[in-house]
């Protein structure tokens, strides 16, 4: 992997490792950022550092990831965050791990546009500018229908609609997911090398997600679900949302639990976009991307279904089989 370098006063040359972890919103990022915020201290002994919400949107990437509005702005933000890049390596950091969902893209642009991510790979191409080169980015993806409704489910409390029929189709149908973000982000940062890691693996892990980034061992342990944040409301907390702010609670679908607007059709459809997704990050990703399951050998596995993994390049054109749920 590359890396920055800069010479010090003995005429030495030190290196930071510049990992950018996008995400993805509603994949357990939170969590992760929560973990590291707690074990800050212990982390910045391993010169590991940590740039996260609470600074990247406090103006750091301001202008970065969105279309710049001129090139005088382009200009001071690449500035910006080049000095606070400078300021992290005097202080001796090593490792940088900024996490910000966000800089893939805001959630209400993927339920307007319908579709993953729109845009993606425009933005994490002005963020490699900004930050001169990134060593590794890393993503985490999720079964397609389960992300869209917990990504929809999020919204609709902050003021989003119910999504219309019309609506829930149309992402139903949308061929963009996961494997066409990772090309982009291939295409965005080339340089980079790009791990992706699935939600299914590592959500109430972010230790071990760390250890898959930064390569780093023996850190603070995360005990099963400590860490995990920023749940959906269920069915019955969304209706009460709706209905408080005048709207049809009748929107939401029949029963109790957890909330999943999509037909059953609809989520055969989605899921086997993912299942789709996998088989090509297991098979190699074409060498754009690395798929890291879960390094703890005693905790079961996110896998394909056994015909897949017989499969090659070959077959990319032909119906595949779901994995069975476990």
């Amino acid at each position: 992997m590359r890396a920055s370098a800069a010479s010090g006063r003995s005429g030495t040359v030190t290196t930071m490792q510049i990992i950018l972890h996008l995400g993805a919103h509603r994949a357990a990022t939170t969590s992760f950022q929560a973990y590291l915020r707690a074990h800050r201290a212990d982390l910045e002994a391993r010169r590991l550092g940590f740039w996260g919400p609470w600074r990247t949107r406090k103006g750091l990437l301001h202008g970065v990831a969105e279309a710049p509005e001129s090139p005088a702005q382009a200009r001071r933000a690449t500035g910006r965050v080049r000095l606070a890049l400078e300021g992290a390596r005097k202080t001796g950091t090593a490792r940088l791990v900024v996490s910000d969902e966000n800089m893939l893209g805001m959630p209400r642009r993927c339920l307007r546009r319908a579709t993953l991510y729109p845009g993606a790979g425009e933005r994490v191409a002005r963020l490699a500018k900004a930050f001169g080169h990134v060593n590794t980015i890393c993503l985490q993806v999720r079964a397609l229908d389960a992300w869209w409704a917990s990504l929809i489910g999020h919204l609709i409390p902050r003021g989003a609609p119910a999504p219309s029929e019309e609506t829930l189709a149309r992402i139903a149908a949308n061929p963009r997911s996961w494997r066409e973000l990772v090309t982009e982000l291939a295409c965005a940062c080339p340089e980079a090398e790009i791990l992706v890691t699935p939600f299914e693996a590592f959500c109430d892990r972010p230790d071990r997600l760390l250890t898959v980034m930064s390569g780093l061992t023996h850190l603070p342990v995360a005990r099963p679900g400590a860490f995990w944040r920023n749940r959906h409301l269920d069915l019955s907390g969304l209706r009460t949302t709706l209905s408080d702010r005048g709207e049809d609670p009748g929107h939401m679908p029949e029963g109790e639990g957890r909330y999943m607007p999509f037909t059953d059709g609809q989520r055969a459809c989605l899921r086997e976009a993912y299942a789709d997704d996998l088989f090509w990050l297991e098979a190699g990703a074409d060498g754009l991307a690395t798929l890291k399951a879960d390094p703890d050998p005693g905790r079961r596995r996110l896998t394909l279904a056994a015909g897949l993994k017989e499969r090659g390049h070959t077959h990319d054109g032909s119906a595949r089989r779901l994995a069975r749920d476990r």
